[in-house]
């Protein structure tokens, strides 16, 4: 923008001001009634919304493949690849929210007929009961309440290199799975080499759907790290050496997959001495030990606290386990508290620590620091380390 002068720039307020006060003198005195910019923020940002599963199908021989439309027939929000939905389960006496990578892809939400958002979910090994329960009870026709279009594992061509290679183990393939789709429909701006790491080659999620893909900027590599002597792809884990191989000179390392993964891929990057500015990972949900984390009070870890909930003017006292999160103990309780990521990112479960102590997964901090200043926490990665007296937000 030119700068026309001190005086002239200075006093452009007074001169916009002006203008505001004789377009309001001129205007019609019959109200507007339509509002295009909330109609059009209401389309792409509607909050929570009816979902009916039309399709479940398997996706492996441990996972399964939910399809979702709006229960009004209206197009999904817009989402990018690599995002995830969040879904609404009541059990019992409480509503649990639960998020999932989205596995199908963003163009898939905007089509003319039928629209749908799908989700693929790996049966648990005993530790994810809403896992088992979508795949052993959910059927075509069940209705959910849910919120698409979460999170911040996309690709940002101003932030990201042009060669991405996306490092993926078990189902966390399905963010991976959404690029891959979206590259392959021309609507993604990049060259997407996928390291899949699976432990046998009969239970490869989406294996088929990938395979199915084509497109010259597309590139799936299986890696198996089961003992199978007639495999023929690469195999072992996810190794420097092996990821070195498909890099490109510069690339951009996107990582999804299990906890243990996780660890193990930091340190991988670190001996390629890749920057932190070229390594995105996916948020992982709560950690399945606390106790194993640096500053833990193990000597607390058998003990339960009192929990005072502040809801507005209404307090209540609830058991909350030195080993199980803020959130957990209310979703116990019976106390609804809203939750997205359940890794400490994204905030919707903030809250205010009034008094007592906590710890914080030091993996799940995504606390601002005015936040840790004034003592706010992320319910979902706080654990209770005395009586605490908590401040929720009020649904």
């Amino acid at each position: 923008m030119k700068v026309k002068g001190f005086l002239q720039d200075v006093g452009g307020a007074s001169r916009i001001t002006k203008a505001r006060l004789e377009a309001f003198a001129n205007a019609s005195p019959v109200p507007v009634e339509t509002d295009p910019i909330g109609e059009v923020a209401r389309e792409w940002h509607p909050g929570k919304i009816e979902l009916v599963v039309t399709d479940v199908r398997p996706a492996s021989k441990t996972s399964k493949t939910f399809r979702f439309e709006r229960a009004d027939g209206k197009k999904l929000p817009p989402f990018y690849a690599g995002q995830y939905m969040v879904l609404d389960f009541p059990i019992g006496e409480s509503l649990i929210s639960r998020p999932y990578s989205i596995s199908s892809a963003p163009f898939e939400a905007r089509l003319e007929d039928h629209p749908f958002v799908e989700i693929t979910v790996r049966r648990s090994k005993g530790d994810g009961f809403i896992c088992d329960h979508l795949n052993d009870n959910v059927k075509a026709g069940d209705v959910f309440m849910g919120q698409v279009g979460l999170g911040q594992f996309y690709y940002e061509p101003l932030r990201d290199a042009k060669s991405v290679v996306a490092l993926a183990g078990g189902v966390g393939i399905t963010p991976f799975a959404s690029m891959a789709k979206e590259v392959t429909h021309g609507t993604l701006d990049m060259d997407l080499t996928i390291l899949f790491g699976s432990v046998s080659s009969d239970d490869i999620a989406l294996k088929e759907e990938l395979e199915a893909l084509s497109s010259p900027r597309l590139k799936i590599v299986h890696v198996l790290s089961g003992d199978e002597p007639d495999w023929q792809g690469e195999r072992g884990f996810l190794s420097a050496e092996l990821i070195q191989k498909y890099s490109a000179p510069d690339t951009t390392y996107f990582i999804c997959g299990p906890q243990v993964m996780y660890r193990f891929l930091h340190g991988e990057l670190d001996r390629m001495g890749t920057p932190k500015r070229r390594i995105r990972f996916e948020v992982f949900g709560q950690a399945k030990d606390i106790t194993v984390y640096e500053g833990y009070p193990k000597e607390l870890s058998d003990q339960t606290f009192n929990l005072t909930v502040v809801r507005g003017i209404h307090e209540e006292t609830i058991p909350a386990k030195a080993t199980e999160s803020i959130v957990v103990a209310l979703e116990r309780a019976g106390i609804r508290i809203e939750t997205g990521c359940r890794s400490g990112e994204c905030g919707f479960c903030r809250s205010k620590l009034l008094s007592g102590s906590v710890f914080v997964c030091p993996e799940n901090d995504g606390r601002r620091a005015a936040d840790k200043e004034f003592g706010y926490i992320h319910a979902c990665a706080a654990y209770p380390t005395s009586d605490c007296r908590v401040k929720i937000p009020i649904e």
